[in-house]
This record gives structure tokens, C-alpha cells and sequence, in this order.
């Protein structure tokens, strides 16, 4: 089983930081404490944004540690009008595999800024695309496949040229078995590698709370927000304490 790390400079998605230095008590839990006390070797990090890119592989050389560095980003039909700010949207990870491919990807990544959707077509990704120097690899939660089982979007999409590998997750969400089941008969049908692996947000169970109260801080605008509370938080995926380093151990 993978660790797909991702830290707070995805903002409001998780609270662990990439700090090298010694934990104050109290301080949040840093990515690198963690997998130096567990003697992992190689950090995956998957990242919203490109804004922790240099820290992460800075702290990782200093450390002796591999680093694999993975931008989860919108991917939209090309057809769609690009004002429409309605457009359905589903998410791809991409992974860099070399110092070049981390040029490539920053490249994709300020395409995407560029964009008013926030958001590339497979069309404009192939544009840029090299399976020498780049993985795309599709999230168990807010592909297009999920989208398509739940939230009854119609994505067709034809992404055998990009050799796409699927992530596979169970984190107790309700839905996690039904999801597995459409992944792997996927990725069956196309002949896709699927890959057992963990998001991790945090690093115990309980500090679940504190995940939550982050999230809801980081999404409080207008009035329907104002009504959320750690009792109702009206938050996608949050009925699990599962997405930690905790539940990672006991599961790989």
C-alpha cells in the first residue's frame, strides 16, 4: 500500500506541515517527523498546488529521503463552454518522474491557472503530455468514475494513451466497496495497473477533530457555511477518522 501525503499547502485539505525542525508540543504533525519515525524511505506527496514543491524536495534531499511529487488537477471536456462555471469537473493526479517531468508539470500547472475554469481537457494535456517523463494516475475519490456512480455525470473519457494507473482506497466510507468494484472492473476492461494506497491528512485518528475544525475554518463563505458545526459540517468524505497515517499502519 502506498502513503499519498498531502500537507496544509493544499489549502483547508490537510493539517500536517513539511517541517524539518524538532515538534514543539502542541505543534501540528510535520510529514517528515512521520515517515523519519517509521523509517519510510520515499515521500509521495500529492499536492493541490505547486506552492510546497520546493520545500518538500529541499527538506527530502537533506534528509536522504526519495521524493515523488504529484499535482491533482481538474480535468474538464474540452467541449464545455470555458466561462461556464458549471462545468463538470473530475480529478486526474500527475506524477513527475524526473526533474524534467517537474518542468513538464509546471508547465501543465500554470496552463490550468490560466484557465477560468481551473481546469484541463485530456486534449490540451496530451498537448503537453510524455509517459517518459510523467504518470497520470486516477484518485479513488472525485474521478470520473466516482462522479458517474454518484453524482450521475455522463464523463466518456479515453485516456488509454496516457497509461493511467488507478488508486484504490478503503477508508470506511459507505460507498468505498461499490467504488472499489467500478475501479477494478475498469481497470480490468482497459487493462490499467491498480494500486492499494492511503490518502493521509493527518496523522491519528484523534486528531480528527482538529481536520475537521481546519476544514471548516478554510470554507466558511456565505450563509449556508455559517450553519455548518463540527455536529453537521455538511463536508464531503467526512464521515471517517480513516484518512491518517494510523489507519495506514494497520492496513499496509
Amino acid at each position: 500500500m502506498i502513503a499519498l501525503f498531502k500537507s496544509h499547502y493544499s489549502i483547508g485539505k490537510s493539517i500536517l506541515t513539511l517541517d524539518t525542525s524538532v515538534k514543539e508540543e502542541g505543534a501540528p504533525d510535520s510529514i517528515f517527523q512521520i515517515i523519519q519515525e517509521n523509517g519510510i524511505e520515499r515521500l509521495v506527496l500529492v499536492e493541490d498546488s505547486f506552492m510546497g514543491f520546493l520545500q518538500a524536495q529541499k527538506a527530502s534531499q537533506s534528509l536522504g529521503i526519495s521524493f515523488c511529487f504529484g499535482l491533482r488537477v481538474n480535468i474538464v471536456d474540452e467541449f464545455h463552454d470555458p466561462e461556464d462555471k458549471k462545468t463538470p469537473k473530475h480529478k486526474v493526479v500527475i506524477f513527475a518522474k524526473s526533474d524534467k517531468g517537474c518542468k513538464i508539470l509546471f508547465r501543465i500547472y500554470s496552463l490550468i491557472k490560466s484557465n477560468p475554469l481551473d481546469a484541463i481537457s485530456f486534449k490540451g494535456l496530451i498537448d503537453l503530455w510524455d509517459n517518459k517523463y510523467l504518470d497520470l494516475c486516477i484518485p479513488f475519490y472525485d474521478s470520473f468514475l466516482f462522479s458517474n456512480l454518484f453524482l450521475f455525470n455522463s464523463f466518456v473519457v479515453d485516456i488509454n494513451y496516457f497509461e493511467p494507473k488507478f488508486f484504490i482506497e478503503s477508508n470506511g466510507l459507505p460507498f468505498d466497496l461499490l467504488l472499489s468494484d467500478a475501479v477494478k472492473n475498469y481497470a480490468n476492461k482497459n487493462s490499467c495497473e491498480v494500486i492499494r494506497a492511503k490518502s493521509i491528512f493527518y496523522k491519528n485518528r484523534i486528531d480528527f477533530d482538529a481536520f475537521l475544525t481546519y476544514k471548516l475554518i478554510c470554507s466558511r463563505s456565505g450563509f449556508a457555511s455559517r450553519k455548518s458545526s463540527l455536529e453537521k459540517p455538511n463536508l464531503d468524505h467526512m464521515g471517517s477518522r480513516e484518512f491518517c497515517f494510523e489507519s495506514f499502519l494497520e492496513h499496509e
